[in-house]
């Protein structure tokens, strides 16, 4: 993997191998490597959409796999320093700011309620209105936000094991182990909850647990480990997902992109895709970026490609969110870019601070959020 940075790390139950898989640092120069493809030349702004910046807040620099939690018109955030904080979407005012006390390695999630963020000392903290109410050590590294969802705080670890924990008090409820990965990616992977069933990505595949034990209703492959060395074989789940009522749909790390019916735990189909960034979509669609920085549209019923847009190649792109006519995608000059969902043509080009979009945008009301690596937090609405 030409450009990415490989770490080591003892997990709970051995040794294993770290790498960064954001495509962020795909468009960022690589000491010593080959020589990066030239980022594509931005198209002229068609301002097809009216959209206008509506308030800009602080938070602190951000080298972590940011998710900006949302709960109605609440939007929360979070810094490498520990910094968490919560903003109102329609005007920037901050609700509330708190700190978990050491450095993070994953966060938000966020119930309306209960915040929980991972430390890199492998603390889970829950705060609520930006005061600690409970922390647990972790027996394992984490870069996936913690789910919080009735009454529990659920850990997706790096090695894939899963626990939980009571909302309000912290105490363990139950541990998942499985069998580690040889190679394990330090970005977010998939977590989530759909009905009375917990899905979570464990290698290739979507897993339905009892939240309520950890037990495994059901196992569906997205993608299969392929290859000859163990980074060829690497087909990790990645964040965020695309859910539609009981389906989801998730990529596999530079393997696949699929489709899952939870009801059952049935593969409704998968499409090999060159990317490392999550997908995000409607009922007719999914969206996705490739590590080339195409945007891709798939058909959500069979999986079949609706459109390609290649203007963007070599921008560091993120996860898209769909949102209203456009899918919306930060690269990593701090541009957010609005694509029309039918066909994929530029709609509207967004600028920020001219660092890389932290975190996939998030609509939170009627607000656009979006967040850079250099810590800005920016709120825009349409005219």
């Amino acid at each position: 993997m030409r450009g990415q940075r490989l770490l080591r790390a003892a997990l709970a139950g051995g040794a294993a191998v770290l790498l960064a898989g954001c495509s962020v640092l795909n468009a960022l120069p690589f000491v010593g490597g080959p020589e990066k493809p030239k980022p594509a030349e931005l198209q002229p702004d068609p301002n097809l959409i009216a959209v206008r910046q509506a308030w800009n807040a602080r938070i602190g620099r951000i080298d972590f796999p940011l998710v900006v939690a949302v709960d109605g018109n609440v939007a929360v955030a979070a810094a490498s320093d520990g910094t968490v904080a919560a903003f109102d979407a329609t005007t920037g005012r901050e609700q509330w700011r708190g700190s978990a006390g050491a450095p993070l390695a994953a966060g938000v999630g966020f119930d309306g309620s209960t915040a929980a963020v991972i430390t890199r000392n492998n603390d889970l903290v829950a705060l609520v209105s930006g005061k600690e109410v409970w922390r647990q050590k972790l027996g394992a590294l984490s870069y996936t936000a913690p789910l919080v969802a009735g009454a529990r705080v659920f850990v997706l670890g790096g090695d894939r094991s899963v626990s939980a924990f009571d909302g309000g008090t912290g105490r363990r409820l139950w541990s998942q182990q499985r069998q580690g990965e040889p190679l394990v990616l330090r970005q977010e992977g998939v977590i989530l909850a759909v009905g009375d069933t917990l899905v979570v990505g464990q290698g290739g595949r979507l897993a339905g647990l009892n939240p309520l034990n950890g037990s495994v209703r059901w196992e569906a492959p997205i993608a299969t480990a392929r290859g000859i060395n163990d980074i060829e074989r690497l087909v990790d789940l990645v964040g965020r997902v695309s859910r539609v009522g009981d389906t989801v749909c998730a990529r596999a790390f530079q393997a696949a992109v699929g489709c899952v019916d939870t009801t059952r735990g049935a593969v409704v189909w998968t499409q090999r895709a060159n990317g490392s960034e999550g997908v995000h979509g409607d009922a007719a669609s999914v969206f996705g970026t490739e590590t080339d920085g195409k945007v891709v549209s798939w058909r959500r019923s069979d999986g079949q490609r609706g459109w390609t847009n290649d203007k963007l190649l070599h921008r560091g792109l993120g996860t898209p969110l769909a949102l209203g006519r456009a899918v919306v995608v930060g690269d990593a000059f701090g541009f957010v870019h609005l694509l029309s969902r039918e066909d994929g043509t530029l709609l509207h080009r967004l600028a920020t601070d001219g660092s890389a979009v932290a975190a996939a945008p998030v609509a939170a009301g009627n607000t656009l959020v979006v967040v850079t690596r250099d810590g800005n937090v920016y709120g825009f609405v349409p005219q």
